[in-house]
Parts: C-alpha cells; structure tokens; sequence
C-alpha cells in the first residue's frame, strides 16, 4: 500500500506529559571538577521568573531527529505553547514521535504556508532543519519580527551569516543559535577562570572530534540517482535555497550533513561546541590564515575522511596571537601535552587541549568543564579556582527568557555568527587544500578566486531570490 499523500492540515500529535507533578521534574547536578553548585530544577526556577500562566508561543520548523529533541527540551521547561508545526517530510517515520506527542498540533510542510496562515498566533520560531536551508526560514522568520532559535551552524555559506546578522541587528528580535554548553557549566566556568587570571596568554588550541561520521568509509563521484522521492516528502523545498539533485538516502533522512552542498561536516556539526567559550572569551574573532595541514581522501562531493586544519589568530588588545588546530577522522589524533605523555592511555574522542603560557586545560565538548593537567596541578591549585554558584537557566530555558524580556541570550547572532564563519572558512579549506590567506576587514581571500567563490556558494535558485535582498 502506497503511503499517504501529505496533508498540509494535518494535525500533528501528544498525551502530554506536561501535566504531571512538578515533583517528578526535580532534579539536582553534581557539576565535578570544577566547584559548580547544584542547579534548582528548571520548572521551579521558570514559575519564579515568568508569570503564572504566560507561555511563549512556539513554531517548530524540522521536527524528526533533532528536532524532535529539541520539542522534548524546551516542552520540559514548562515555559513554551506549540503553536505550529512545519516538516517537508510530515509523515515521515522520522516525524512520528512528535506528531503522536502533539497530535492538535496543526502542521505544515511548507514553512512559507505556516508563516502566511498561522504567524499571527506565534512570538518564536525553532528551526532545527538541514544547514542548507537554515538560511531562508530564519530570514524570513525574523521578517516577520519573529524571535529565532536556529540549529547551529547558523547558515550554510560565510555571505549568509553576513545577511543574518545584519538582519537580526535592524529587527531587534530575540535571537540564539543551538550551542548548548553556551549556556552551561563551561561558559560560567570559563568566563570565571579568564575573570580571576586563571585562563590567561592563551597561544594555542588543538580541537579534535575523532568520534565515527556518516561519511567515513563512502566513495562519491557525483550525487546518487535512481531512488524514489518518498511519497511523504516534498524534496523540492527540502532543498530551498539550492539547486535540486536527486532523491537518495544518502541524503535524507540526516545524511545531508555529509555532503558540501548541503551541510557543513564535522565542522559544522561539533565546532561550535568545542571552540565556543574560548572563541567569546578570547575573543578571537576571525582568522588571517586557514591552512588544510591533511587531507585523507579529499572529495569534490563529501568531506574527507579524515582533516588537520590550522587557523591563525592574530593578537587582540592585551593578548597573544592563538594558533588554533582541528583534527578530525577516527585516527587522526591531536598531539598530547608534555604534561600527560606517558601517564595512561588518552581515550577521550571529542574535546579540547587549550595551551597558555603557564597552565594546560583539558576540555570535553558542550557544557564539559575545563580541567587543568597534570590531575596534581589541578589539585594544588583547587584553593584558588573560583566556584561557580548556578542558579543559571539552560539554553532553552535562557532563549525562553529572552524572549519573554527576562534575561539576554547567551548566544545572539552577533556573538554566534562569527564562530559559524570561522568553520564556515574550515569548510572552504577541506574542499580546496592549501594555504588560504583572509582579510577579516575586507572578508576575501586575498590568494583564491576559487575560494573568495565559495564564500557565496553561488546564487539561489528562481523564487528564492528574495530572501538574499537583506
């Protein structure tokens, strides 16, 4: 039997657990290694802050996978109303979760349809889509002068950034991209240990995501053809702003990140929560120099197996100049400090060592606290580290809350946006090879055309041309 054909007013799903007892939500964090108190439990601290009865009311645009987990979170808060649902592909299996978790929840598969029937009902827009089309529904949403919450990276290409911050900045609405640990122990952390002198002269980073990928192990000479587009799923807008290939499993549903032309890799995926704390706090800005140092199956369609990518930062005021390095690909490992050669084996796959003149941090990824090495420096300089006394809201919570006008979002587009171009140039970097020379000022390649070329990604396919108007 064929699969039903999508329904553009279909009403999506929910038992909603939203009723049970606020006991059964409490919850208390150990925050180790790094002197955190214990968190109040987030629906305590939420009838605190917002008023009795007021919740922000929600549009979730991508709501399979990712998306579904981001329902689930900010639906825990206690703080949010879903409005509105959008998926190109609404009834997919990937969506059921959701649609059976709300199920008067209206949906659309088309988000141009949601915005022009239903934005008159909602204040905020969750967009947890693929990176391509990041772009044009955070646009349009903010437009509309709807708050966003947006799935890092923010956007597929460097220009897109550009236009999303300029844009946010004359819309004044609420605005956060999705790194997590922005708003967790690591942020309060790290900004605490560079207040009191800890974290200081910092000269080099070494990040690495040695964890498997999707792509590890494929071969592509081209885009894959000959599968059927699922009854249930609308690939010509899947694919927005660009130009459409054919339907393949190995692109959707998730495998899109795999590919150039869609997503934005290992970089895009676990970047921004690896290098964002020092990237604020150091305030790094954005490189002069990305050089691809290795290259283990470069392909013109999907990301190499493997990459060591060095970004050269220059000096800011009172601060060195940081050479910064990305490893990434299952046995493509970042030195160890002198401090831990020869201790025990480092099986850690995804974090951060962070070199300063003095001291040696070792970081995970996300909300992961910093640890000083050797373990006996850390413990002889316990007295002096600052403690960290919570109390302060998650990510979503802190989103939430911005929008209701009760605190600032941890991650704005400003803040966000230029840690998104700085693996955006990564990107340029794994596809081309080489030694590239930016001018942040200018924002081009001063040594490739080729390069300055996929700043842009070329223009948007007939009918989306608007959303790049600014």
């Amino acid at each position: 039997m064929e699969p039903p054909t999508p329904n553009t007013n279909h009403h999506l799903a929910n038992p909603d657990p939203g009723h049970l007892s606020r006991r059964k939500f409490l919850t208390r964090s150990l925050m180790a290694g790094a002197g955190l108190a214990l968190l109040p439990d987030r629906l305590l601290r939420a009838a605190e802050i917002a008023p009795e009865g007021r919740k922000l009311k929600v549009a979730l645009i991508g709501i399979g996978n990712r998306g579904n987990q981001l329902l689930k979170a900010f639906r825990d808060t206690g703080l949010v109303e879903f409005v509105a649902f959008c998926d190109v592909d609404l009834l997919g299996e990937h969506t059921a979760e959701s649609r059976e978790l709300f199920p008067n929840v209206p949906g659309f598969q088309d988000f141009r349809e949601l915005f022009a029937k239903m934005g008159d009902r909602f204040e905020a827009v969750i967009i947890s889509t693929p990176d391509h089309s990041h772009f044009a529904i955070t646009m349009h949403a903010m437009a509309q002068g709807k708050h966003v919450y947006v799935e890092k990276p923010l956007a597929h290409t460097f220009q897109e950034v550009e236009l999303l911050m300029a844009r946010a900045a004359r819309s004044g609405v609420v605005t956060q991209m999705g790194n997590q640990g922005h708003s967790g122990n690591n942020y309060h952390q790290f900004k605490a240990w560079q207040e009191a002198g800890i974290i200081a002269d910092v000269t080099r980073i070494d990040m690495f995501m040695n964890s498997p990928r999707r792509w590890h192990g494929w071969q592509a000479d081209g885009f894959d053809s000959g599968y059927p587009v699922p009854a249930t799923l609308d690939w010509d807008t899947w694919h927005a702003n660009t130009p459409v290939h054919p339907f393949s499993p190995r692109l959707h549903p998730e495998n899109w990140r795999s590919w150039f032309a869609y997503g934005n890799g290992a970089f895009g995926d676990w970047g921004p929560h690896i290098l964002d704390t020092a990237h604020r706090f150091l305030a790094l800005g954005l490189p002069r120099v990305i050089e691809a140092v290795k290259r283990d199956g470069p392909n013109d369609y999907i990301f190499p197996q493997a990459t060591t990518i060095r970004f050269d930062f220059a000096a800011r005021p009172g601060m060195p100049p940081v050479e910064v390095f990305w490893y990434d690909g299952v046995d493509n490992r970042p030195p160890l400090p002198p401090e831990m050669t020869g201790k025990s084996e480092f099986k850690q796959k995804n974090g951060k060592f962070i070199y300063s003149q003095k001291l040696t941090f070792l970081g995970g990824t996300h909300s992961d606290t910093l640890r000083i090495v050797p373990e006996e420096k850390m413990r002889e300089m316990a007295p002096q580290l600052p403690r960290i006394k919570g109390g302060f809201s998650d990510h979503f919570e802190n989103f939430v809350f911005a929008c209701l006008g009760r605190e600032e979002a941890k991650s704005p587009f400003a803040i966000s946006g230029p840690l998104t171009q700085v693996f955006l140039l990564g990107v340029i970097a794994q596809r081309l090879g080489g030694r590239l020379e930016f001018d942040p000022v200018a924002q081009r390649f001063t040594n490739s055309d080729q390069a300055n070329a996929l700043l842009t990604m070329g223009p948007p396919r007939a009918g989306w041309e608007q959303f790049y108007a600014g």
